[in-house]
């Protein structure tokens, strides 16, 4: 094949591009695959098809954990070439993950932290709320949202790859074909170079909303498309609006329709603008026009520069299973949702952090092939419910005439009088880390918080230095993590040595005040914040705590006894019985 013939990647993949400086983007060499040549395709265990935040985040948890795998990408960038900075909202849980994978630091160095939000109907601000003050999001040490164009992630998850080693990332490499049987999966990649083919165990596709894998296997879905219409605008301005989450549902500038505000990464704001349904996408992403609406917002002094503007529709898509034969749909393969409450990239960031780690844990031999199922469990309920939620939003912001309608108004007049009514606003429920309440892999019990994120707490290690959760989670490799809270009697301490000598755990005690401790892996809790990220009672009663490698608590119990076993072998799908 000649150099020449590789159809180049669309330059905006629709959204439409004015006068402004744009984004640039970094962008990475094509190296000719080994493979290129040979008759017989060579066997990976792990391909991930697209290098989107979804692809680039398992490629780099699973770089973390030293397993193999190929991430096929057919641009040479991250983002989209000459566009938009598409996601730029990232929720605590995503950043939990960012800071395991090492990538949190230039994230939060980069970003706008933000926890205060405005809500307006017309001139009268309805509420607002400061995250930092909910339970839900104030011990963690990660903030409750960083504000960051999704490219810059993206480029930080490449360069950490790379540090990492492991995971072998090809650019320009598109895949063409597919096919899989009970043995292998083959795919069929076109290059620069020309073409060649690979088997692979396992296939991921992080390759998104238009994904191919999905259209040639037929993949069933749920599809939902409205008339709604938006139009982003992404600007710098001369002076700078407060550093908070503004959205109007009836705003005066815009014609009534409602409107977003945020500020992202290089002291530029995204501004999302809701058009009329029969809006022209070419009309309102003119230039003049843009400025004409951002002079009614911000007054006509305003000096903005336009960075890019893009009009957009969106539609909710859901599958209805995340797995076919050896292909895993992740991201927006899987699901579709509007873009109301940051639930697009970062449920895509959860689905790579949930299977990277059972993946690692089957090619390791520590666990059965029985576990990879629970992706399906757990990933596709979450799918599903920031479907619903964004849909619920969606019919909110956009009524139907009739009850919908009149349901709007009532709730936005009471919530202007009534604390009470606030709830009832909608313009979107902001994304929170999904719990698992049907997991094969999950030990549920009354009174447990097992299926929920346990955050990324404060606590203290044994000289007395503060340390968080994901430095435990660190520290276990992949294996889970046992906390074993209060005192450990010595037939307990047996069995958790028995236990800790067949199975791939690493366990830690946490003492109750200042008892001494009888394991050498041992930290303090002054404040509780660990008992209550695993979601047990205060005091100083013994019990134990399951976490999962992404972070979820497995089970909790009180004694260290067959209950516990029980959990493990469930954890690792090496039994199918909830104990």
């Amino acid at each position: 094949m000649s150099l020449n013939t590789y159809k180049e990647v669309a330059h905006t993949n629709g959204y439409e591009f004015t006068q402004g400086g744009g984004y640039e983007l970094p962008s990475y060499p094509f190296v000719p695959p080994p493979e290129l040549g040979d008759k017989a395709p060579a066997k990976h265990p792990i391909v991930i098809v697209g290098g989107g935040i979804t692809g680039l985040t398992l490629a780099c948890s699973l770089a973390r954990l030293g397993v193999k795998a190929i991430l096929l990408d057919e641009d040479d960038t991250v983002g989209v070439k000459g566009a938009s900075s598409r996601g730029i909202c990232y929720t605590q849980k995503s950043l939990e993950i960012f800071e395991r994978l090492g990538v949190y630091e230039h994230i939060a160095a980069k970003g706008t932290q933000w926890s205060v939000g405005r809500t307006f109907a017309g001139d009268d601000e309805v509420y607002s709320f400061d995250l930092r003050q909910q339970g839900s999001f104030n011990l963690s040490q990660q903030p409750p949202f960083i504000n960051i164009q999704q490219f810059y992630i993206e480029a930080f998850l490449v360069d950490r790859i790379q540090q990492l080693g492991h995971v072998e990332l090809r650019w320009r490499n598109r895949l063409t074909g597919f096919e899989q049987n009970a043995r292998t999966a083959t795919l069929t990649i076109e290059t620069p170079a020309g073409e060649y083919r690979l088997e692979a165990e396992h296939v991921i596709d992080a390759t998104g909303s238009n994904s191919p894998l999905r259209k040639w296997l037929n993949v069933p879905f749920d599809s939902k498309r409205g008339d709604d219409r938006w139009c982003i605008a992404d600007v710098r301005f001369s002076t700078r609006p407060p550093t908070e989450r503004h959205t109007w549902i009836e705003a005066p500038f815009n014609e009534n329709r409602a409107v977003w505000q945020h500020l992202m990464a290089d002291d530029v704001w995204r501004i999302d603008y809701q058009m009329a349904p029969n809006a022209d996408p070419a009309y309102v992403s003119r230039e003049d026009v843009v400025r004409e609406r951002l002079a009614r917002q911000f007054g006509p002094g305003v000096e903005v520069e336009i960075v890019w503007v893009g009009p957009y529709a969106y539609r909710s898509e859901c599958v209805h299973a995340m797995r076919n034969g050896r292909v895993y749909f992740m991201g927006d393969s899987a699901k579709v949702v509007s873009p109301f409450g940051a639930r697009g990239g970062n449920t895509g960031v959860a689905d790579a952090d949930n299977l990277a780690w059972k993946l690692a844990a089957v090619m390791r031999g520590q666990a059965a092939p029985a576990l990879l199922d629970s992706y399906e469990d757990e990933r596709l309920e979450a799918a599903r419910e920031n479907v619903r939620v964004t849909n619920r939003t969606a019919r909110f912001l956009r009524p139907a005439d009739g009850i919908e309608r009149v349901y709007r108004d009532a709730a936005i007049a009471l919530a202007k009088r009534h604390p009470f009514a606030r709830a009832l606003v909608n313009t979107g429920r902001m994304a929170v880390a999904n719990p698992y309440t049907r997991s094969r892999i999950v030990q549920y019990a009354p009174g447990s918080a097992a299926g929920q994120s346990v955050q990324n707490v404060e606590f203290r290690w044994a000289n007395g230095r503060p340390g968080r959760i994901n430095q435990l989670l660190d520290w276990a490799g992949g294996d889970l993590l046992l906390l074993c809270f209060g005192p450990l009697s010595a037939a307990a301490l047996r069995r958790l040595r028995e236990v800790l000598a067949t199975t791939p755990l690493r366990a830690v005690q946490v003492p109750a005040g200042r008892e001494p401790a009888q394991a050498d892996e041992h930290v303090r809790d002054p404040k509780a914040h660990l008992r209550g990220a695993c979601g047990l009672p205060d005091g100083d009663e013994p019990a134990w705590a399951l976490v999962r490698p992404d972070g979820y608590l497995a089970a909790s119990g009180h004694t260290i006894d067959s209950r516990l076993v029980q959990a493990i072998g469930l954890t690792l799908g090496l039994t199918g019985v909830h104990a």
